[in-house]
């Protein structure tokens, strides 16, 4: 095996044919797909597991707290894990937890049952981000970069606007037992496309030199500019959260919206997101200030979930405005992973991503638990407000990013 790390180097300028760069684009985004897609393996069947379980909003945001603990704590692990192993076997065993998930979720009789399938779900989540953003990096062309973060961001933002009309829209139509076997024969088809396509994800590994001094794999850690970044996945990923458990229960008590209405409200937040996810980067591909970018969008997001905390828009206005949302944030998804690139120090990509992008699984954890105590309390438009200014919190982490990323 060559052992030397192609991330130490540039990735390749572009000789590389499109269509090369493209299979390696759409093959992770497929991935990043399924990723996205597990996180709502529980969130929008809350309404039937409450009514069926006699759970609380309380005890449903714990499923979501707990899947995000196991992915966060597990994703900086998995960040080391894949420079010494390669991203590809790791995400293989990733989407086989996924799998094993659904097939957990389909066999439930109670709560128990519930957090079995959040913590495979969150075993399964916890590399994603390290392992893709390493293929990309060693596999893409740099000028076609900022289109493959892109497309990676889109395609979550789709796993997750699937994941509530599948679920959903089976289990009304049969069962949620139902929708979670037809969920684990997805994942089954997703990781026979990739296994058969193996070559085009294959990475090469970072190997540590015996004459390295101790403790230089966590050199990394002592730059303030990945605890920034940190930072700011953890509070724009609060919001987020928000949206995806709490939305529909929101618009119901305020507005008497039906569940599917509600929920079909979500899926157009996610599709509007990949559709800003799509236009961010062309900006991320011609912007030299990444950062400024992603305030920017975190600021305009923001506004307009204050403006749907308002109550002024009645439902099909909040309903609208909270689409536009997810379009306003997505918009600076690109940026975002741009911004997280320039912050990376050379032959580190995975430390990094996976500690960096473990601030989003704490953030999703953390948001049920805070913003549900909220819920139980009848507090539904102040749920959306607080929702908003953790969003403005996070524009300030972006901006310290970006003056300590010159800096770096």
């Amino acid at each position: 095996m060559n052992t030397a790390a192609l991330d130490t180097a540039p990735p390749p300028a572009n000789p590389v044919p499109l269509k090369q760069d493209a299979a390696v684009i759409g093959l992770v985004g497929l991935a990043h797909g399924t990723s996205h897609f597990s996180h709502l393996l529980l969130a929008p069947l809350f309404p039937i597991f409450m009514r069926d379980f006699g759970l609380s909003y309380s005890d449903v945001g714990l499923l979501m707290s707990i899947f995000f603990v196991i992915s966060g704590s597990g994703q900086a692990m998995a960040g080391f894990l894949v420079d010494r192993v390669g991203a590809r076997p790791v995400l293989f065993a990733a989407i086989g937890c996924f799998l094993l998930a659904s097939i957990a979720g389909s066999l439930a009789t109670g709560y128990g049952g519930l957090v079995l399938v959040a913590v495979l779900a969150g075993l399964g989540n916890a590399p994603f981000h390290p392992a893709d953003f390493t293929i990309l990096n060693q596999r893409v062309s740099a000028p076609r970069l900022g289109y493959a973060f892109s497309a990676h961001g889109l395609t979550g933002n789709l796993g997750w606007a699937l994941a509530p009309a599948f679920l959903v829209g089976i289990a009304t139509l049969a069962d949620w037992r139902t929708a979670y076997r037809s969920a684990a024969v997805l994942y089954v088809a997703v990781l026979l496309l990739l296994f058969w396509q193996r070559e085009r994800l294959r990475t090469e590994v970072h190997v540590r030199h015996g004459d390295a001094p101790a403790g230089s794999d966590l050199a990394f850690m002592k730059l303030p500019v990945v605890w920034w970044c940190f930072s700011f996945f953890l509070l724009s990923t609060m919001t987020l959260a928000v949206v995806q458990s709490f939305a529909p229960s929101i618009l119901k008590q305020l507005y008497g919206v039906s569940v599917e209405a509600a929920t079909l409200t979500v899926s157009a937040y996610m599709l509007c997101g990949a559709a800003g996810m799509f236009v961010g980067g062309f900006v991320a591909a011609t912007s030299r200030h990444s950062d400024r970018v992603v305030a920017m969008a975190m600021t305009a997001g923001a506004l307009l979930l204050l403006l749907c905390a308002t109550g002024w828009l009645g439902a099909t206005g909040t309903m609208v405005i909270l689409a536009a949302t997810g379009f306003a944030i997505g918009v600076g998804g690109p940026s975002r992973d741009m911004m997280i690139k320039k912050a990376t120090p050379k032959g580190a990509t995975g430390r990094v991503y996976g500690t960096v992008y473990s601030g989003l699984d704490v953030g999703f954890a953390l948001s049920p638990l805070l913003f549900g105590a909220f819920m139980d309390h009848g507090q539904y438009a102040l749920t959306l407000g607080g929702a908003a200014l953790v969003l403005l919190l996070s524009v300030y982490a972006a901006i310290g990013v970006g003056r300590r990323t010159v800096a770096h």
